[in-house]
């Protein structure tokens, strides 16, 4: 047998392997993950959201997921699965009641319709039932939100004093300084130098004043990129170095403040 055909054989039988070893490693991330639909209260209502939760006994820091305007998508899903896989008991609350929006227009439309006061009790409620779980740690718990739910992030610090982590990805930011006076958590924030609706100039004024009344915040600016450079279905905005770099702030922002 020739030198180079044995080496093209080798090389057929480690790509093998290799796909092998990455689908058992897959395989076992999802093992480890458990995802699915739970109902609990808000107010007089009964809600709906997604749970992620992590392998292991004994107890895990908590996360509230909020999600973008397109509503509670797989997307979102993702998102909590993968803080799920750090260790997170992540719970993104369905703020829109079931409805997905497949187009920009309908998702205007459902954030256009989303009342604040509603949003706002969902959003304690998610708080209020990760503290009754028995596998939640009861004062680690943080809050992260894309787009819509960057500024919804942000309000729940605003409401909720429990809360001790708050991340906001390109959300729309509060400029009252007595509204910023009641925010308790450490912040993170990243965001895009292009974003025509959160500009560098409304993140700079915003870090400016929490710093100002002495709060802890960490924000990023990325150069090149717009809004939702984070999510890969945004094809003309998905920025994949930006995305990973927002992601390990994220996890290590988390793991410092909640673990």
């Amino acid at each position: 047998m020739a030198t180079s055909q044995w080496i093209r054989i080798r090389l057929k039988a480690l790509g093998f392997m290799l796909a092998a070893l990455l689908l058992f490693l897959n395989v076992s991330w999802a093992a480890e993950v458990k995802g699915e639909m739970i109902s609990y209260r808000s107010g007089t209502e009964t809600i709906s959201g997604y749970l992620a939760t992590p392998s292991g006994a004994g107890l895990h820091p908590g996360l509230v997921v909020i999600q973008e305007w397109w509503g509670l998508n797989d997307w979102v899903k993702e998102q909590a699965r993968n803080f799920a896989a750090q260790g997170y008991v992540a719970l993104a609350p369905d703020l829109y009641r079931g409805k997905v929006a497949m187009d920009p227009t309908m998702a205007h439309e459902l954030s256009r319709g989303l009342p604040d006061d509603r949003a706002l009790r969902d959003l304690k409620a998610s708080f209020d039932y990760l503290q009754s779980r028995k596998d939640v740690k009861k004062s680690a718990i943080g809050s992260v939100g894309w787009c819509m739910g960057g500024g919804l992030s942000l309000k729940l610090a605003l409401n909720q004093p429990g809360l001790r982590a708050c991340i906001v990805n390109y959300g729309a930011l509060p400029t009252d300084t007595s509204a910023i006076a009641k925010i308790t958590a450490p912040v993170l924030g990243n965001f895009g130098a292009e974003d025509q609706g959160i500009p560098p100039a409304a993140v700079n004024a915003f870090e400016k004043e929490m710093r100002a009344q002495k709060k802890w915040i960490d924000v990023k600016i990325y150069a090149g990129a717009g809004h939702a450079f984070e999510n890969p279905n945004n094809a003309p905005g998905y920025r994949q170095e930006a995305a990973k770099d927002a992601w390990e702030r994220m996890i290590k922002f988390l793991n410092e403040n909640l673990k």
